[in-house]
């Protein structure tokens, strides 16, 4: 396993670690500030919301890029199936194929999916799951053609009724397997898959090929909010150097992206102390 204890250059700030995934949270920086202070700190990389970007794409990927830092990715993909999707196909994959853009303009390889959930008037995961890989094999070719992968992001099954129909990484690679397209992966998040015992063997059946990111942050044992609590990395239940160990043991190699949606903590502190503290508990715990 990589020795990050005297080197964080393979740490990638997501933005959402200051509360940019979300209106009106964080201190509101714009984004230069944000790509100036993580150049700073020695960050190796960056991942953007969609909102932050606009039509600005080729130019804040340039600016990151002069900074020394990579772009890594791109958050994300409108939902493709359950309650939050768009109303009809049509618009779901045009703003798929917008999304897909957005990436390619910013030089971002990674386009995460999240999938959305139950399909309305479905039981279960089954149907959805196959409208999930219709979508994606539609798009997998275009995404190609324009350089960007798409990273599967399985999340927990807290979300399965409407954020992710997708809830463990088996049925990610199943999906995966079932597409069969070099640009279709999996995303590994630790907030999404610190539970699962299964997950080491669901890694190996990935592969390297096929593992396009990795997420840090922790899970608190007493969370508050399922979706806006998560937990800086150290200060809660996940055993963070064994699930990385599992990551790397399948091959992965790339930066580790540090991903923390607080409404109620780390949104709320000042951005320079929220990026020192990813710094040192990048080093110490991860």
């Amino acid at each position: 396993m990589r020795d990050f204890s005297n080197d964080h250059s393979m740490l990638a700030l997501n933005t959402a670690t200051l509360g940019h995934n979300v209106d009106g949270q964080g201190a509101g920086w714009p984004v230069e500030k944000v790509i100036d202070a993580c150049a700073e700190r020695g960050f190796g990389g960056i991942v953007f919301w969609r909102r932050e970007i606009g039509d600005r794409a080729v130019e804040i990927g340039e600016r990151v890029r002069a900074s020394g830092m990579q772009v890594v990715g791109l958050c994300r993909t409108p939902f493709l199936t359950g309650p939050l999707a768009l109303p009809t196909r049509a618009a779901i994959m045009d703003d798929f194929r917008a999304s897909i853009d957005m990436a390619a303009g910013l030089g971002a390889p990674v386009l995460t999916i999240v999938t959305g959930g139950v399909e309305p008037g479905t039981r279960g995961m089954a149907e959805s799951l196959k409208l999930v890989a219709d979508h994606v094999a539609e798009a997998a070719s275009y995404a190609a053609e324009r350089n960007v992968r798409l990273a599967l992001e399985p999340l927990h099954p807290v979300y399965g009724g409407d954020r992710s129909c997708l809830v463990t990484l088996r049925d990610a690679v199943d999906l995966c397997d079932a597409i069969a397209h070099p640009a279709v992966g999996v995303a590994i998040d630790v907030y999404h898959v610190w539970w699962d015992t299964s997950l080491p063997d669901e890694l190996l059946r990935a592969g390297k090929s096929r593992i396009f990111g990795y997420h840090l942050c922790d899970w608190l044992a007493e969370t508050r909010d399922v979706l806006l609590d998560r937990g800086m990395m150290g200060d809660g239940v996940a055993d963070l150097k064994a699930l990385r160990g599992a990551v790397e043991a399948a091959g992965y190699d790339g930066l580790c992206e540090v991903e923390i949606f607080s409404a109620n903590n780390w949104w709320l502190r000042d951005p320079g102390d929220v990026l020192d503290m990813c710094v040192e508990r990048f080093r110490t715990v991860c």
